[in-house]
């Protein structure tokens, strides 16, 4: 893809806000991941966030049980269900109610295989329905529900919606782990004073 050579920033993690890498965009908008999200839509879908993941022997972390809640707006506008707010790279972000959630859906290209040793991506099913959960309900929902691994191998998609409660352990083995995690929305605008921006 090209992406090791670009000259992007990177943190411990990976990289964040890559959609104007010209790779990035190319892959973000070829005709077979449109497709995919926009069924996972059941509407029209444009690409607007990447982020790469890249976890590895010399880079490993844990993520805990949450939902995906913030996204990169153009300008802030103050309503009930929005924030808190902050700033990310320069990004203007703010967290935002399910209704705005339902219309994103994130397919994550892998860019290696996923395994059960190299800390994959870990879902409860069905959890996107609930809506935007608070701390002790996810920590509840996590005991009592069964998880499920998304393992794929190389080359292969996985759809997720930002609402679903996800985690994923530290790896277990040296090596890599890269998944570049593109979001896709069916509206830009999605809600008056709240604009998607492209990041």
């Amino acid at each position: 893809m090209g992406l090791a050579a670009s000259g992007f920033p990177r943190s411990r993690a990976g990289a964040r806000h890559l959609m104007r890498e010209p790779h990035v965009g190319l892959l973000a908008r070829d005709r077979r991941l449109l497709d995919l999200a926009s069924a996972a839509l059941d509407s029209p879908a444009e690409p607007y966030r990447a982020t790469l993941f890249e976890k590895s022997g010399q880079a490993n972390w844990l993520v805990v049980w949450h939902q995906d809640t913030a996204l990169p707006l153009s300008v802030r506008h103050d309503a009930d269900g929005w924030g808190p707010w902050s700033t990310k790279a320069g990004v203007l972000y703010a967290h935002a109610p399910a209704s705005a959630l339902q219309k994103i859906v994130a397919l994550r290209v892998h860019l290696d295989d996923s395994t059960p040793a190299n800390g994959p991506l870990r879902v409860i099913p069905g959890s996107h329905n609930l809506g935007v959960l608070s701390d002790a309900d996810i920590a509840a929902l996590v005991g009592r529900e069964r998880s499920h691994e998304c393992t794929v191998a190389r080359g292969g998609v996985v759809a997720m919606r930002p609402l679903v409660v996800h985690a994923s352990s530290k790896s277990a083995v040296p090596d890599p782990r890269r998944v570049l995690h593109i979001e896709y929305t069916s509206e830009m605008s999605l809600a008056p004073g709240y604009t998607l921006r492209v990041a």
